[in-house]
């Protein structure tokens, strides 16, 4: 396979996925982009009941079934409040760092959508003495509406109201030196390589060795999302960002392989066998041990699953921040699924 062709495919297709807003339960327009990649490249899919998205992938052998899972659902907020100057007040969907001064979208129930941006109740230097001292948290910030409101009623009367969702700019970049910067790389960075895989075998006219299913999760970042994986799945590989930082040894321009995270360790047998795939193909990788992370793996543990499952992914700095990853670390993920699958 050609792991360095597909490096435009790769990064329009993340392009494309992060542009599509995805807080966790308000993931129909990333699964629908997805969808149509997918579909595009001649790959049966099917929605599950919760709105994740499956890909059929017929193996040349149909002794054992395998499973990849990346999640497309993000970090977001939701309206709690309105407050009586028309601020919208925030609750966190996901674990959040510091949002202050993000550019924002409000989706409303009935289809319309305002921008907006997320500030400090605090915001400004030539007013408020505690300007740089206080919180940045949900009770003491907001978002301030792009519209001429200045109270409830008025905000209500443009159709928002609380429970409505509330979306980041990603402020996606692709650099000349090869780096992915955007929010959300975690993970729809992961789901551009299992697309740009998909791409590569149909453009090989090969398939994995086992009959293979896809998941695109959509609740991963709130805890449940791998709970819709079967579990009678003989082997499950999770694929998610790398942690970079502290006493870790993965680099973005590396797959990470983890093996194990804040639930627990991963299959023992299955890591062994992805660093000796990493080894045989001369990838550059790292194998770390991750204290403030887990994955759809644990959850589809948790719901009762049998399955062997190990987790890979590019190693991604700042995460849940703004993030930056490498294609070099991409084509390593790539390059090792497409080996985990025999497909070459």
């Amino acid at each position: 396979m050609d792991f360095n062709g597909c490096k435009d495919f790769l990064m329009e297709t993340a392009k494309t996925l992060l542009a599509a807003d995805s807080p966790s339960g308000f993931t129909q327009n990333a699964v629908a982009a997805a969808e149509r990649i997918a579909g595009a490249l001649g790959y049966a899919t099917r929605r599950t009941n919760k709105g994740g998205l499956v890909i059929e992938v017929p193996g040349r052998e149909h002794t054992k079934r395998i499973g990849l899972c990346a999640h497309v659902d993000t970090l977001g907020l939701m309206c709690r409040a309105i407050t009586d100057k028309g601020e919208l007040m925030i609750t966190r969907i996901g674990g959040l760092p510091t949002l202050d001064g993000e550019y924002c979208k409000i989706y409303t129930r009935d289809g319309r959508v305002y921008t907006g941006t997320v500030l400090s109740l605090s915001p400004a230097a030539h007013v408020f003495d505690d300007v740089l001292t206080r919180p940045r948290d949900e009770q003491n910030m907001a978002v301030r509406i792009d519209e001429k409101v200045q109270n409830a009623e008025e905000v209500r009367a443009l159709g928002i109201e609380v429970g409505d969702y509330i979306c980041f700019d990603p402020k996606t970049t692709v650099t000349q030196s090869g780096f992915l910067k955007s929010r959300f790389i975690d993970d729809k960075g992961s789901a551009a390589c299992l697309l740009a895989l998909l791409k590569l075998m149909r453009d090989a006219g090969t398939a994995p060795r086992y009959d293979t299913e896809i998941h695109f999760t959509v609740y991963e970042e709130v805890g449940h999302g791998g709970a819709t994986i079967p579990g009678d799945l003989d082997e499950l590989l999770a694929v998610d960002m790398g942690c970079v930082g502290s006493d870790l040894t993965c680099t973005e321009y590396q797959v990470s392989i983890c093996a194990k995270d804040s639930s627990g360790p991963y299959d023992y047998d299955m890591v062994s066998r992805l660093v000796a795939l990493a080894k045989e193909r001369g990838l550059d990788y790292a194998v770390d041990v991750y204290p403030h992370y887990s994955s759809d793996v644990s959850v589809t543990w948790r719901a009762g699953s049998d399955a062997k499952a190990a987790l890979i992914g590019p190693g991604v700095h700042a995460s849940h921040g703004m993030e930056r990853t490498h294609w070099d670390g991409m084509r390593n993920t790539i390059a090792l699924a497409a080996a985990y699958l025999e497909c070459e």
